[in-house]
């Protein structure tokens, strides 16, 4: 990260580098993304089971016993689909197959467990029921593709489809997906990893090597460089974690002896009772 300017330069390769040397952080945080989230999915995540009759649109205007089906035909067929999926939500069908069916659902609840759509953009229609219990979603399928055509041939003249499929019981779950949910999980501890370590990044402003002032500063030349005799990890340079255990008073007082003994301006002391000494002899 170069700061040229006052403008923040952010190398990419540098900061590829960055992210392979703490790759241990994107391994544990991809893992734990993942195991948090298969574990939500299994603990926390209710399985739902879908269910799904099949009826077919009868339209007044021609029968399959017909010498000949023109397009237009089949194309009014196919826009009944719609109509039929705005009358299968109502109000009317939905509570009578609340009615019959006993189920302890509102209309609100029940509408957001139906849906009906053409099968690939056929005449054929599908009613799809999704609940937490699989008997249950076949039981309200199988209702609603009674209770439908009788209501459509009240409402629409000369319209009413034909139950082509009953709807049976689901073998496995249609939601969630432990495969889809953990991988998500993994993806999004992996983009928080990728996050920590690029904040981690741009915080840091220690210098670590004279490169960063080489690239930073290009115009200020570098006179000289302190290595680091402590920690040699760094290629001899950085900045110092002393594991030096001595007190404070203790290297001073080392200091302070070794600056005595190297400066040239010490002046020994004389002892006054070797003086006195000389001079009696002297005397």
């Amino acid at each position: 990260m170069n700061d040229n300017n006052g403008e923040t330069v952010i190398d990419l390769f540098e900061l590829l580098g960055v992210v392979v040397k703490k790759i241990w952080i994107v391994i544990i945080l991809t893992v734990a993304g993942a195991l948090l989230a298969f574990a939500y999915t299994i603990f926390l995540v209710t399985p739902l089971y879908e269910s799904s009759a099949l009826l077919y649109v009868n339209n007044s205007d021609f029968s399959l016993g017909s010498v000949s089906i023109s397009t237009a035909d089949l194309s009014a067929a196919k826009s009944l689909v719609a109509t039929y999926s705005v009358i299968l939500k109502s109000r009317t069908v939905i509570n009578e197959v609340i009615e019959v069916s006993g189920v302890n659902y509102t209309y609100d609840e029940m509408v957001k467990m139906v849906d009906a759509k053409a099968v690939n953009n056929t005449e054929v229609f599908s009613i799809t029921v999704t609940s937490a219990d699989p008997r249950e979603a076949e039981m309200l399928a199988n209702l609603y593709a009674e209770v439908l055509p009788l209501k459509i041939s009240e409402i629409v003249n000369g319209s009413e489809p034909k139950i082509v499929d009953y709807a049976v019981i689901a073998a496995k779950r249609s939601s969630p997906s432990y495969t889809k949910n953990t991988a998500v999980g993994a993806f999004l501890g992996l983009v928080i990893a990728a996050g920590i370590i690029v904040i981690m990044y741009l915080r840091d402003d220690i210098i670590h090597s004279e490169e960063y002032l080489s690239k930073t500063y290009p115009n200020i030349p570098l006179l000289t460089v302190v290595p680091d005799l402590i920690n040699s990890k760094n290629n001899g340079y950085g900045y110092y974690h002393s594991s030096v255990t001595k007190s404070t008073s203790q290297v001073r007082s080392a200091s302070d002896a070794i600056s005595l003994e190297k400066s040239p301006f010490v002046v020994e002391s004389i002892d006054k009772d070797k003086d006195n000494t000389d001079g009696d002899d002297n005397g």
